[in-house]
């Protein structure tokens, strides 16, 4: 260990003798984009150095000579004109160099804008302990100067200004308090944006944390066929159970898509209920499924909670018919006539077969048998036609 450091004392020395050899000012400049900027390198004046031999360079780019001017056999003056950006957030390295290239002094450039105010916060909370919330910066990106960005909190009619301490927990710009909050009272919520050139402040928000719960997507969603009913599918889920322990309602939306399509089809009637059939479909087609939850009446609040992420895809295919290739469907000016036709023989068959269901299961139970026997009179005629041809 004493080796080591009677290796680096030699070092130290030579680097706080360099120190000295040269001064900067002003040092570490803070300017608006657009400014003018003059410094100088001033070199002691007992040592070998002359203002003339000394040359300027900005992150390692060597500046022209007519930005120079000199001041004084010691000092070499720097003039910088309509400055742009800073290229790194940790400041431009403006440094002194004599004329063998050695590093006499360094200053850092800070060239940009003060931020602007924060906007569009929104939070949740998953448990009714915590709170998440994210915010969207003026300007991201584009005040080249470093930006530090602060969530604070308080209870609306009382209380200490809250700092929010866990950043980027949910993504960027986001903030997460994980414990010490109060029910049933508004609190106030708002961001600070600062850098080395101001502070912008966002508009205040008030929420109760009753009023903004959400929960993760429904688990085990199923969706299977509806025996051999070749245009529906079933669609079953298990509640979110992140709030099992709290008095709460929820309602649920399904989205789906065919297989080869980016754009989803939206049910919104689901309610309370943790099944759904879909029907309508393709029949053959492969069906990509999700479902998202939204709980509401959290101890009783009126408001609707926010609506979780959706599910991940589960998919299914719907039976293909059994039609035969070159059979006609009707034309669209025989459809109405067809409706009639199968609720004719919808209502003939439920008289003919309804003794043998139960009233509660009579409605679905009794349409399924009835698609069912329609799709196999349809097979028959189709085998029939097709042996016709032969």
């Amino acid at each position: 260990m004493m080796k080591v450091l009677l290796l680096w004392l030699p070092l130290l020395h030579r680097v706080d003798s360099l120190m000295y050899l040269a001064i900067i000012a002003p040092q570490d400049p803070t300017l608006l984009i657009g400014s003018s900027l003059t410094a100088n390198c001033s070199v002691a004046a007992d040592s070998s150095l002359r203002a003339e031999d000394l040359y300027w360079t900005l992150n390692g780019r060597r500046l022209p000579l007519e930005a120079y001017k000199v001041l004084s056999a010691t000092t070499l003056s720097l003039t910088l004109s309509k400055l742009n950006g800073s290229q790194q957030q940790s400041g431009d390295n403006l440094v002194c160099h004599s004329k063998e290239g050695g590093i006499l002094a360094g200053s850092c450039l800070y060239v940009g804008l003060p931020p602007e105010k924060p906007t569009n916060i929104s939070c949740w909370s998953k448990n009714l302990k915590d709170l998440t919330c994210r915010w969207t910066p003026g300007t991201e990106g584009e005040t080249y100067l470093h930006t530090n960005y602060t969530l604070k909190y308080k209870l609306r009619w009382y209380g200490r200004d809250n700092i929010c301490r866990e950043y980027h927990t949910a993504g960027p710009y986001t903030c997460h308090i994980s414990k010490d909050l109060a029910l049933f009272t508004p609190y106030e919520i708002w961001v600070e944006a600062t850098n080395r050139l101001g502070v912008a402040t966002s508009d205040v928000i008030m929420l109760d944390i009753v009023d903004v719960v959400t929960t993760d997507p429904p688990l085990d969603v199923h969706v299977n066929r509806v025996g051999d009913l070749e245009d529906q599918l079933s669609v079953r889920w298990s509640a979110p159970p992140a709030l099992k322990d709290f008095l709460f309602q929820a309602k649920y939306q399904i989205q789906y898509r065919v297989e080869d399509s980016s754009e989803w089809k939206v049910v919104d009637n689901v309610g309370n209920q943790t099944s759904c059939r879909l029907a309508g479909l393709r029949p053959g087609t492969v069906y990509f499924v999700q479902v998202r939850c939204n709980p509401f009446g959290i101890y009783g609040s009126k408001k609707a909670g926010i609506w979780s992420t959706w599910s991940n895809p589960t998919a299914a295919s719907t039976p293909r018919n059994g039609r035969t290739p070159g059979v006609c469907e009707p034309k669209s000016g025989e459809h109405n006539n067809t409706l009639r036709r199968e609720l004719k023989q919808f209502f003939g068959w439920m008289r003919k077969h309804g003794s043998s269901y139960g009233c509660a299961n009579l409605s679905i139970k009794m349409y399924d048998q009835w698609r069912v026997s329609l799709q196999k009179s349809h097979k028959t005629r189709n085998q029939v036609l097709s042996g016709d041809k032969s």
